[in-house]
């Protein structure tokens, strides 16, 4: 890892040494190197703190599987199969090579390889996430905008007394509620499971509203706000006066100026919520059944399953940490600004 860290840093100076790159390219590659290696060094340490985590929680997989009545030997011979009577260090450095390779392992409970777990779950946890970031969108931006034309105004009071809600109620407690109301009450929906993708589009839909909804609530009373106050940092620019000046009225300038230009702060929240609807679903989809990443999880710490629960959390660290990768080099190739400070 050191040499390909100094194998890394040797190429990207030679790079941005090079009289026929552009200052501006320079500025953007040296950047990008500095976060690609942060997001290196993130894996790395993140990789080391999972499992050190799980391995220190109390109880044995192969007790648990066996039972307490399990014979030494035969609880030897299968520890001895799980490769748990390994080193902690062989069994880290065995699991991270088995990562990079594309190799998660196999389940302990299951004895099916993980790749081929995880995959099967991501049909869910990939649609439920881009689902909830659609709702959030849909209605935090309409909502951001409202209260921002509308500042110190009865609607902007509302909108912020609404979204102040929304971020202090959790959201399993809207995933009750919601299940209450349209799954057992009005019956529109159904209250837990999913019927798979080969039952339709809408059908898949159909049952990843509620808990999409359960998602996209507290997401989208953050995503107002950020909404709000980028949107009133850009009304107090000059450009704004100077659009106003020009004979644009204040909902003009607003749609054709203001708006663009917040859009830079909202996009980086954006792309952050993805992460976490991604990653912090594990409560949703164990109200709604959900045969998701999350609820694997849970499973899996129930069970023991030690390889199945760190090569997910892996993957969900992982998923956020290039998605913030994603988001701040986005972020720096819109803002110059960014990069100048580097």
């Amino acid at each position: 890892m050191i040499i390909f860290f100094f194998l890394a840093g040797e190429t990207a100076r030679g790079l941005w040494t090079l009289p026929s790159v552009p200052p501006n390219l320079r500025a953007m590659l040296r950047y990008a190197l500095k976060r690609f290696l942060s997001l290196l060094i993130s894996l790395a340490v993140a990789s080391l703190v999972i499992f050190i985590v799980i391995e220190v929680a109390p109880g044995d997989p192969a007790s648990f599987m066996l039972g307490l009545n399990a014979q030494p030997e035969t609880l030897a011979a299968l520890r001895s199969e799980l490769g748990l009577d390994q080193s902690r260090p062989e069994r880290y450095l065995e699991w991270v090579g088995g990562m990079l390779q594309g190799d998660f392992g196999t389940s302990y409970t299951y004895r099916t390889p993980v790749t081929e777990m995880i995959g099967d779950r991501l049909w869910v946890s990939v649609p439920l996430a881009l689902y909830a970031l659609f709702l959030s969108v849909i209605v935090a931006f309409p909502a951001g905008i409202y209260a921002a034309s509308r500042r110190g105004r009865a609607g902007d009071v509302g909108v912020m007394g609404a979204t102040q809600l929304g971020v202090a109620v959790p959201n399993f407690w809207f995933a009750m509620i919601l299940v209450l109301i349209f799954s057992i009450n009005l019956r529109w929906f159904s209250a837990g499971g999913f019927v798979g993708w080969d039952k339709g589009l809408f059908a898949g839909l159909h049952a990843l509203t509620l808990p999409a909804i359960a998602l996209a609530l507290p997401q989208a009373a953050i995503l107002a706000r950020v909404m709000r106050s980028a949107l009133l940092d850009v009304l107090g620019e000059d450009f704004m006066r100077t659009a106003r000046a020009k004979g644009l009225t204040a909902r003009q300038a607003l749609w054709r100026h203001g708006l663009r230009n917040a859009l830079i702060p909202v996009l980086t929240i954006i792309g952050l919520q993805f992460s976490f609807l991604l990653a912090g679903s594990i409560i949703i989809e164990q109200v709604f059944y959900l045969p998701g990443l999350g609820r694997l999880v849970f499973q899996s710490i129930s069970a023991r399953d030690l390889i199945v629960v760190e090569s997910v959390v892996m993957l969900l660290v992982f998923s956020v940490i290039l998605v913030n990768f994603l988001v701040d080099v986005a972020y720096a190739a819109v803002d110059p600004r960014l990069r100048a400070r580097t």
